[in-house]
């Protein structure tokens, strides 16, 4: 007899494991261009960004005691995995109605951007940080800190590349994450999961909640335990009721503008400076010796 295909079942990723949603709702996925039905993602509820969002508080602290070397260690290591698994990535697109050449195409930006940022980890401190003058027989130094826990809501296009690149420079600089995928094609995003979770990259660190951003971001901006959030996926008109509820807890809000550029434009979409966007600065006093 034929072998059956199994058809994949698309799940959330919270604390390194792969729940479904605790409402049990779905929403249906259709190909881009012929508008067929793909598969149904989870329909994410409050309850499960809140699960998310203490997974990512409960892994911050070791995460962040990390040494920035080994943090670089793990996303390189995230970049082979990807490219192990660059056909599978690839298909994932192309079944959401991306041409296969662009696909491939993507899939190469993505592992590019991955290795990108893991040079970067050891290396941010020294561009963002300071040695100060001072008038007196001090020494006085301003050095980076992770913020927290950061929520990123994922641009719709690219879906994979804008996902990877607003969530590697929060993590690489220590921070945890929340991310609401894009949500009309969240498929590669969400396969992303299996790759972190293979990828020695710890439970709680990255996090990914797919559903509706109309019923998501409204909650994320508003959560008490998120200390910034990337609102790079959110629309122009719903960016004002963003930034009020985000106001509640003075969270920091960060939007990369993308109109007008591609996002394999390495000039533009990736930076020491995205990585910055997540830090907050500490500035130390210490006395010279004599």
């Amino acid at each position: 007899m034929p072998r059956l295909n199994v058809r994949k079942t698309y799940k959330l990723y919270i604390g390194g494991e792969f729940p479904r949603s605790e409402s049990g709702r779905f929403y249906p996925v259709k190909n881009g261009k012929g508008g067929d039905l793909l598969a149904n993602a989870c329909r994410g509820s409050r309850k499960d960004l809140r699960n998310a969002i203490q997974a990512a508080r409960k892994a911050f602290a070791s995460w962040s005691d990390k040494t920035a070397y080994n943090r670089g260690q793990i996303l390189y290591r995230i970049a082979e995995v990807c490219e192990s698994r660059a056909a599978e990535l690839a298909d994932e697109l192309r079944r959401q109605g991306v041409a296969a050449v662009d696909a491939r195409k993507e899939i190469n930006a993505v592992i590019d951007r991955w290795v990108y940022y893991a040079g970067w980890s050891d290396k941010y401190a020294q561009v963002v940080g300071s040695v100060n003058p001072v008038a007196g027989p001090y020494y006085n130094f301003t050095v980076p800190e992770p913020t927290g826990v950061v929520g990123v809501v994922a641009p719709e296009e690219p879906s994979l590349l804008g996902f990877v690149s607003r969530i590697a420079p929060a993590i690489v600089g220590g921070n945890t994450v929340v991310a609401i995928p894009s949500e009309s094609r969240p498929f590669a995003a969400i396969t992303l999961g299996e790759v972190f979770q293979t990828s020695d990259v710890p439970g709680g660190v990255v996090n990914i909640v797919s559903g509706l951003k109309s019923e998501l971001v409204p909650w994320l901006a508003s959560h008490m335990d998120v200390n910034a959030v990337d609102a790079t996926g959110v629309a122009s008109e719903a960016l004002p009721a963003l930034q009020k509820a985000a106001a509640e807890n003075v969270k920091r809000i960060v939007r990369f503008d993308a109109d007008g550029i591609g996002w394999d434009d390495t000039r533009l979409s990736q930076s020491p400076y995205a990585i910055y966007d997540f830090q907050e600065m500490k500035t130390v006093w210490h006395p010279m010796g004599m």
